[in-house]
């Protein structure tokens, strides 16, 4: 039998992270969370740093007052396969082995390994896969993904779940949902084992914290409200140090998206951070802070600035278009980042046009700016009790002004 799981908050006596509400307007938040590596202003948006780099973006330029995320995603899938654990043991961890000493996230792996499709299979014990770099035969369970989490050494880890897909039945989502709950137990043990035994490379001494990594948990159960409650229930029964909403944006309607998070956010444990996976666009962000989220991550700011696309504050832009050829003005009038201070429309198309890697990281860092800058201005609003009015604000010229 499994021994008695230790309090998911506490650890030697203190806890991994603290997080104070500071603000409130209707369910919207405004707070910090303390970690390790120092404090994260919530609501916030973190940027997505999948094999180790935000894609197209230098850390200096993230440390920034231009951008100054506090924390990055890191992707255990991904790091697991290539450079691979021993590489980034053998450099004392992930912060070390990238060059950052802010806070750093990192997913289980689960949703990659979900993304697989056809060339995973799932039973009790984890799941087995075909690597998409050379095809080698992995297994990755609850065990080995609190392994590799502890070996990247990551501040915040998340347990090990599997994700439903957005239209799947009652029946095949609650068999899901249990799985994970099962998941979460065995992570939370092994979570526990590791921090015991000092596999954490990325430890730091830090005041009146443990100086270990922060477990959270992640909500399951698709669209169906009731295994929503159920697993979050469930989650909240096991104790982790905050709790996640995973498996939306998966297929399924926004409207459904909203949904569920209109129902389980309030209810998810108020003194603990509430993460929201994936998602997504501004609008969602925003949209979900009014709902009671704190985090976020997406990959959208540098996906779609490789792609042409800008965020602006009066909706989507596509560089490509011929309407910017002879374009003098900024990405966005409103925005004040580097790159709106310095470079036009028309210079930003013609390095689009000519395929300049210029052009994705410029289009990536505005990208994120707007991400950033609309996190520090929702907070503002939180705390000066004008949040609905944003919020109101924001939508209307997104939407009469988008493409």
């Amino acid at each position: 039998m499994m021994p008695d799981l230790e309090s998911g908050s506490e650890f030697r006596g203190t806890s991994a992270l603290r997080f104070a509400v500071e603000a409130r307007d209707g369910e919207a938040r405004a707070g910090v969370i303390t970690t390790r590596r120092g404090q994260i202003q919530t609501p916030v948006f973190m940027p997505v740093g999948t094999a180790g780099t935000v894609k197209g973006v230098r850390f200096e330029e993230l440390e920034s007052p231009d951008l100054d995320a506090r924390i990055i995603l890191g992707n255990t899938y991904h790091l697991w396969l290539r450079p691979g654990i021993e590489v980034i043991k053998a450099a004392g961890g992930l912060h070390r082995f990238i060059g950052w000493d802010r806070a750093l996230l990192t997913d289980s792996g689960g949703f990659q390994v979900w993304s697989l499709g056809a060339l995973r299979k799932i039973t009790e014990e984890g799941t087995e896969f075909r690597s998409h770099v050379d095809g080698t035969l992995m297994f990755l369970s609850p065990e080995v993904s609190m392994e590799v989490q502890a070996a990247l050494g990551s501040d915040i880890v998340m347990v090990f779940d599997e994700c439903a897909p957005g239209q799947a039945t009652h029946a095949d989502t609650e068999r899901s949902m249990e799985l994970t709950t099962r998941w979460a137990r065995r992570s939370k043990y092994a979570f526990n084992r590791l921090q015991s035994g000092e596999a954490d490379t990325g430890h730091k001494d830090a005041d009146e914290l443990s100086g270990r990594q922060a477990l959270f948990g992640i909500v399951q159960g698709a669209t169906h409200l009731d295994l929503r409650r159920r697993s979050l229930e469930q989650m909240v029964d096991i104790g982790f140090d905050g709790y996640a909403v995973g498996g939306l944006s998966v297929g399924e309607e926004k409207s459904l998206m909203f949904e569920v998070i209109d129902d389980i956010a309030p209810r998810m444990p108020s003194d603990h951070p509430r993460y929201l996976m994936g998602v997504g666009t501004p609008e969602d962000l925003v949209e979900a802070v009014a709902r009671g989220v704190d985090m976020f991550d997406c990959v959208l700011p540098t996906r779609n600035g490789r792609t042409g696309q800008a965020f602006t504050s009066s909706g989507k832009l596509n560089i490509k278009n011929a309407q910017f050829a002879k374009d003098p003005r900024p990405l966005d009038e409103s925005c004040h980042c580097a790159v709106c201070r310095r470079h036009s429309r028309s210079y930003l198309r013609h390095l689009y046009l000519t395929g300049e890697i210029l052009a994705s990281i410029l289009l990536s860092h505005h990208n994120l700016a707007f991400f950033l800058d609309t996190m520090r201005r929702v907070r503002q609003s939180i705390r000066s009790g004008v949040f609905p009015k944003f919020r109101r604000e924001f939508t209307e010229r997104l939407g009469a002004n988008g493409e």
